[in-house]
């Protein structure tokens, strides 16, 4: 008896779909998420939102009533934000390595520069949420000022005031994030991020050969111009410089260390 050897019929594989990577928008909500759900950043938002407050009433008890106007209060409150929100530029970065987040991370986005493009530009949007926050606790403040404490109540912004302002908050922001990419440790990017402007701001009060490089190179000095409003020719030379020194530079080493780390 022979028996009959019949064919398998060949099933065609299924079309793989494609996967699409995440658009850089998305993973920038990503990250701002990631700033602000987190306990840490939900804490450092609500004392930031309490300095804005606390501010605004020093204001308005202590300052004279010609000063109390619309950009005299947006003034004060873009100090506190200026501090506390770089602290969560670097936790957004550093938090990846101390809470093993990178492997996920870089896993799901291979593409390491666009992850570090999306913080980048999530600090951006925080930094302009803290400006549009400021203007809510300004008008407050200024109407309070005009119902209760004879301020001046002048409801006056030009629109390069306001862009000192955002400019301020981005600088600021941006320092927070390229020093988080460059140490990668909670701790010691916080510490250093507040140590290092101290020690040189020391440094030039008491040798008189700094001085005139302060002018140049201490960040405080040069973005006061932005808080003030009062920013010339000659200001944006010294800004663009001080800049390169503490943004710009601990950025760029920061992506190289970011791209070439190993994941573990």
């Amino acid at each position: 008896m022979t028996a009959t050897a019949t064919a398998t019929p060949t099933v065609p594989a299924p079309h793989a779909t494609p996967v699409s990577r995440p658009s850089i928008a998305r993973l920038t909500l990503v990250e701002v998420r990631k700033m602000t759900d987190t306990r840490a950043g939900f804490w450092l938002l609500a004392v930031t939102a309490l300095a804005y407050a606390a501010v605004v009433v020093v204001m308005l008890v202590a300052a004279d009533p010609p000063d109390l106007t619309f950009y005299g209060i947006l003034q004060i409150t873009m100090l506190p934000a200026g501090v506390l929100l770089p602290v969560i530029g670097i936790l957004a970065v550093t938090s990846e390595w101390t809470q093993r987040g990178a492997l996920t991370t870089f896993t799901l986005v291979p593409e390491r520069e666009r992850i570090a493009a999306a913080k980048l530009l999530a600090g951006f949007v925080l930094a302009g949420a803290s400006v549009a926050a400021g203007l809510l606790f300004a008008a407050a403040g200024n109407a309070i000022g005009i119902a209760f404490f004879d301020g001046d109540g002048s409801w006056s912004l030009t629109a390069g005031a306001l862009g000192n302002a955002v400019l301020f908050q981005l600088i600021n922001m941006t320092i927070g994030v390229a020093f988080g990419m460059l140490l990668m440790n909670s701790a010691l990017a916080i510490v250093m991020y507040f140590l290092l402007p101290t020690i040189w701001g020391m440094l030039t009060s008491m040798i008189d050969a700094l001085r005139t490089p302060a002018e140049w190179l201490d960040l405080g000095m040069t973005t006061q111009p932005l808080v003030d409003n009062t920013m010339s020719g000659s200001d944006w030379p010294k800004l663009a410089a001080s800049v390169g020194v503490w943004l710009v530079l601990p950025l760029v080493a920061g992506l190289a260390r970011l791209l070439r780390r190993e994941v573990s």
